[in-house]
């Protein structure tokens, strides 16, 4: 990463969703102006969350992107062509929802085609999910049915296939959770209901959203050194040390921002549109 990269040569834009490109689930009118600017310059713009595909309804996608990096990197899509699509392996799924269950866990399983929440749990999850976007009144209606609408509860048939666990509600720290579990699983930060130590996102270890960025750069024939990405949290790190300029919002995780080239203002600050008239990606 480097803080000489030129503006001028920037040609793919990676945006984290939650904190960064939407607060609460509502995405300001000047970051889809700012978007389709970009768009419309040449520039390549990618959506890059923790978010599997059944988070991102329209009111996330509307702006029109070049494709999207789901699940922290487990997915990867650019221009309709799916490039990644990283699963639990059977046996590391098994020990994940043996060590939840025997805690009675609130999580929800995230694939690509749907949203998994255990019967016993279904009641509470939709409470930790309520409860967090009526935290913001705009986000209120649009933040939780992005979610609460792709739920499905799990029945005695459903195959547990996903790509990622977020978990909302855990009567022991998740850092027991990861040893129990064991093998190459790691957890960040929830960043839809943080619940400090007893919630988070258990993804499989060495997957990261750096994998998205370097997987359409190479189908795209585009650079390292021309592309950029904003974030605001643990699950960016990566994505920001990789990219040719790594952009941390303001009040992000102090590792992020320790490794951040500069910063931008918060989304209720409209700052990717800021940030874009600033380097050069848009008109001023």
């Amino acid at each position: 990463m480097s803080a000489e990269t030129s503006t001028q040569t920037i040609q793919a834009v990676f945006l984290d969703v939650d904190g960064t490109y939407a607060d609460f689930g509502v995405v300001p009118d000047a970051h889809v102006q700012a978007v389709r600017a970009a768009r419309a310059s040449g520039h390549k713009v990618f959506i890059s969350t923790g978010r599997p595909l059944p988070m991102l309804p329209e009111s996330i996608l509307g702006a029109g992107f070049d494709g999207v990096i789901a699940s922290a990197g487990a997915y990867v899509e650019v221009a309709g062509e799916v490039l990644l699509d990283r699963e639990f392996p059977a046996d590391l799924a098994a020990r994940a929802l043996a060590a939840l269950d025997a805690h009675d866990a609130v999580y929800l399983l995230e694939a690509q085609h749907a949203l998994y929440v255990k019967p016993s749990a279904e009641a509470r999850l939709r409470a930790h999910i309520e409860a967090h976007f009526a935290a913001d009144p705009d986000g209120r209606t649009t933040g939780a049915a992005a979610i609460l609408g792709g739920v499905r509860v799990l029945s005695g048939t459903d195959e547990a296939i996903f790509a990622k666990i977020s978990v909302y509600e855990s009567p022991v720290p998740m850092a027991q959770l990861v040893a129990e579990i064991g093998g190459d699983i790691d957890v960040v930060g929830n960043s839809i209901a943080d619940e400090g130590p007893h919630a988070g996102e258990l993804f499989q270890r060495g997957i990261s959203k750096a994998d998205g960025v370097a997987a359409a750069l190479s189908r795209l024939g585009i650079a390292q050194k021309d592309s950029i990405a904003f974030g605001d949290g643990q699950n960016d790190l990566e994505m920001l040390a990789y990219a040719g300029l790594g952009v941390a919002v303001e009040g992000s995780h102090p590792d992020l921002l320790a490794i951040a080239d500069r910063t931008a203002l918060p989304p209720h600050q409209h700052g990717i549109a800021a940030a874009f008239a600033e380097l050069g990606l848009i008109p001023r």
